[in-house]
């Protein structure tokens, strides 16, 4: 029998890529786990806006986005602000007019959205739903407990993103680099000149143009191709 916990086992899928997969069962426990909870679902800023990272089975779509959009709610609060933000009956609710209207209209009464801490200063919230006014009253203990577990998740699920995208800007660098040589190449042959020379040229023709010297290079580099697959047509 494994003696690994359930904080060793999320740890080891996060590192094994099932990052998503990970958060989607997260947010489903949390409906198991904390009482009063019928949806969840993981907030987190990229950039200048928020986003859902994942949701419990049957979240309705609209209430995380309505947020969003009005730029006003308990899980934008949340993430925001870095302070609980609990709406024991959006009958009675006050704060968020606009998105209390939509969200009694999917069968939501309660609400609590607790800040998680995220690397990177980024804003980030765990969003618990009640279908009863007051169902989420005693859940509090129990949701701080599960925003410390899933905190670890999330950051995980950032990191990999970072991780991805360094990975991919690395790919985009040496790729551009490959064709802006191909060109300098191209122009030294045609124009039997060294490569500095060949160089200040295509920087001169980009910034005239005001075309990037990458794009610049490529369509040089894909009508000297297409004219040798013509001739080697013929």
């Amino acid at each position: 029998m494994s003696s690994q916990t359930p904080d060793t086992l999320d740890h080891a899928m996060a590192r094994s890529g099932g990052i998503d997969t990970l958060l989607r069962d997260l947010t489903d426990r949390a409906v198991t786990e904390v009482p009063g909870a019928a949806a969840c679902s993981l907030t987190v800023r990229r950039g200048a806006r928020l986003m859902t990272l994942a949701g419990s089975t049957g979240l309705p779509s609209g209430l995380d986005l309505r947020q969003y959009e009005n730029g006003a709610g308990p899980c934008v609060d949340a993430a925001d602000t870095g302070c609980e933000q609990y709406a024991p009956d959006l009958v009675t609710e006050t704060r968020w007019p606009a998105y209390t209207q939509y969200a009694l209209t999917t069968g939501v009464r309660c609400v609590l959205a607790l800040p998680l801490a995220v690397e990177g200063g980024a804003g980030a919230a765990v969003n618990l739903y009640g279908l009863e006014p007051g169902s989420l009253s005693g859940a509090h203990e129990a949701a701080r407990s599960f925003a410390d577990r899933v905190a670890g998740a999330v950051n995980e699920a950032l990191r990999i993103e970072r991780q991805r995208a360094s990975t991919a800007d690395v790919r985009t660098a040496l790729i551009s680099r490959s064709i802006i040589d191909q060109a300098i190449g191209i122009l030294m042959a045609r124009e039997r000149i060294d490569a500095q020379d060949a160089m200040e040229r295509l920087r001169r023709v980009s910034q005239d143009s005001n075309i990037k010297l990458r794009d610049l290079c490529q369509d040089l580099v894909a009508q000297v191709t297409a004219k040798g697959g013509s001739r080697g047509g013929e």
